[in-house]
């Protein structure tokens, strides 16, 4: 009878780490994205809010970089790191966050 709450306990505990990092990797990604799309569009939008889909795409890392009257859409290569903007959007987008605060 021991023997199978050990296993169980051991399973868990190897669940719960995996999660945690796993939990690590997707900000480290997020943050990842965040920077290189601020970067891009830093002279078009210097003061500029990034929203980060936080998974992305099955390649692509994928954000909204938003000013006071504009937006871009950016995308970050995951393989490469590489990250191309589009044109700016005379829409703007504000963050759930910023909303509910």
């Amino acid at each position: 009878m021991l023997k199978p709450i050990a296993a169980l306990v051991i399973t868990l505990s190897a669940i719960s780490a995996a999660t945690a990092s796993s939990d690590d990797a997707w900000a480290e990604f997020a943050a990842e994205v965040e920077e290189g799309c601020r970067a891009a569009t830093a002279e078009m939008l210097p003061d500029a809010t990034v929203t980060v889909d936080p998974f992305g795409s099955e390649n692509y890392g994928l954000a909204i970089v938003s000013g006071e009257t504009a937006s871009i859409v950016c995308v970050f290569d995951k393989k490469t790191k590489a990250v191309e903007i589009g044109g700016e959007l005379e829409v703007t987008v504000t963050p759930v966050a910023a909303q509910q605060g």
